[in-house]
């Protein structure tokens, strides 16, 4: 069923940030509260993206809304030795779901096994934005991400046309993974009874400037499209509707995928920060009690 300014390197909690999460995450503290908090790890340490300014952000989203404890566990970098890697162990049961801001090396083979242990006894999975890079070679993995960033002869592509019906474009055909300059564009929302995506407008417009990729590339099978976005050719884009946050099946465990959040100010408008939080919680327990953005 298809259902304000950085500084490379260091973290940082702008005031741009503060004013774009204020109203959101006033919101946010509502119906969660009285509900036991969920345990969330973020895994980060390595990324072709600045991970260590949208990991704090995407923290402090997750906290303020009540719901979350977040923990983060930083990988080795590529420089470190290779023993440094022994030290990578984290204990996914403790927690009810992990959060993906990492894009670089394997992890050991004891912690992928660990890790596809956790998802089939009914763990939690989140892909945030350029998440959908990692791990290529990972069969399980790729199963449950269903699109990735991949070139075109990785896997088939999905798109949705003028009717709303999906569209399947095989292996070799078409474009890869790509996306034009960040710019705002406008959001629809496919399936507007799923707890993640209630309350969420029919269509609403994106105000900050964000990446808006095309062309993802996968197995693409079991997912539920939630998302899309149309992606014009005047933005460097494919003039077709593509995917933007879906959910898969891995096991027992709950996936969900968002590709909004390049940056502290894409990650941290309302309505991207209200999809990765009621995302997270929908991963963990099925169900979702936070609201939707602010309208």
């Amino acid at each position: 069923m298809w259902e304000g300014k950085q500084t490379k390197g260091k973290p940082i909690m702008t005031r741009t940030f503060r004013l774009l999460a204020l109203g959101f995450l006033a919101t946010m503290v509502c119906p969660a509260m009285a509900a036991d908090k969920i345990n969330l790890l973020i895994i980060d340490g390595q990324h072709n993206h600045n991970w260590q300014a949208t990991t704090p952000a995407v923290k402090t989203i997750l906290t303020d809304t009540g719901r979350f404890n977040v923990d983060v566990a930083t990988t080795p970098t590529n420089k470190d030795p290779k023993d440094a890697w022994a030290k990578f162990k984290p204990d996914f049961a403790k927690y009810g779901v992990v959060l993906i801001n990492y894009h670089g090396q394997s992890w050991p083979a004891d912690v992928n096994q660990a890790f596809e242990k956790y998802m089939e006894n009914g763990g939690g999975l989140v892909f945030y934005h350029a998440a959908l890079f990692s791990f290529p070679q990972w069969e399980a993995w790729n199963k449950a991400m269903a699109l990735g960033w991949r070139d075109n002869k990785y896997g088939d592509r999905i798109t949705i046309d003028n009717d709303g019906k999906i569209v399947r474009t095989p292996k070799g055909e078409g474009p890869g993974g790509g996306h034009g300059p960040a710019h705002a564009f406008e959001m629809t929302t496919r399936l507007t009874d799923h707890p993640i995506m209630k309350g969420f407008p029919a269509k609403w417009m994106r105000t900050v400037k964000d990446e808006l990729y095309h062309g993802q590339r996968g197995p693409a099978q079991n997912m539920t499209l939630l998302a899309t976005a149309f992606s014009a050719k005047s933005g460097g884009g494919t003039d077709a509707n593509e995917p933007i946050a879906w959910i898969t099946p891995w096991g027992k465990g709950r996936v969900f995928a968002t590709l909004l959040g390049h940056d502290v100010p894409a990650t941290t408008q309302s309505d991207s920060a209200a999809l990765l939080a009621r995302g997270c919680e929908w991963a963990a327990t099925g169900e979702v009690t936070l609201p939707p953005m602010n309208k």
